[in-house]
């Protein structure tokens, strides 16, 4: 099976972009099987599919998601996403933290006053001040980003306000 899967220039472009259907044996949808175009390793074509058979095809949802392989909320998800993006919405995101966790806008502006109380302070005692304040343990590289981030955020929203 691993000789196959590196073997196949599509299921290799399906696993970098995140799209390779984990359970393409649980697809037994008649009419996408018997389709030479349908492939159930491919996520995103599964899952229109799914929501089109019900929208179209008017298949009950329960039925549809039991011959794609997915539960109903990956349908009501599916249907939702279509009608917000189109079938790219469909594209699985990346996966990991979409944003600071730690450092929310609120304690970067905390920082930012210890700083302008006393600009001698270095990201460790930054650090250490967002412990003491929020209990937060940050790494003092993890302030240093935030810093710069803001830094670049009012920079670019710099010459916007003048024009």
């Amino acid at each position: 099976m691993a000789g196959r899967a590196m073997s196949d220039p599509k299921e290799q472009a399906l696993r970098a972009t995140r799209t390779l259907n984990p359970h393409p044996e649980a697809v037994v949808d008649a009419v996408f099987t018997a389709s030479e175009f349908c492939d159930p390793r491919d996520l995103v074509q599964v899952k229109y599919e799914m929501v089109r058979r019900v929208r179209v095809d008017k298949v009950p949802a329960a039925r549809a998601v039991r011959e794609f392989g997915f539960s109903r909320q990956v349908y009501y998800d599916a249907a939702a996403a279509l009608d917000a993006g189109g079938p790219a919405a469909l594209v699985p995101g990346k996966p990991g933290p979409k944003g600071p966790r730690k450092l929310t806008d609120a304690v970067v502006e905390y920082v930012e006053t210890c700083l302008a109380a006393d600009p001698s302070l270095r990201s460790r005692d930054l650090a250490d001040a967002v412990a003491a304040e929020y209990g937060l343990s940050v790494h003092p590289r993890s302030v240093e980003r935030a810093l710069a981030r803001r830094e670049a955020e009012r920079t670019q929203e710099s010459p916007k306000s003048r024009s």
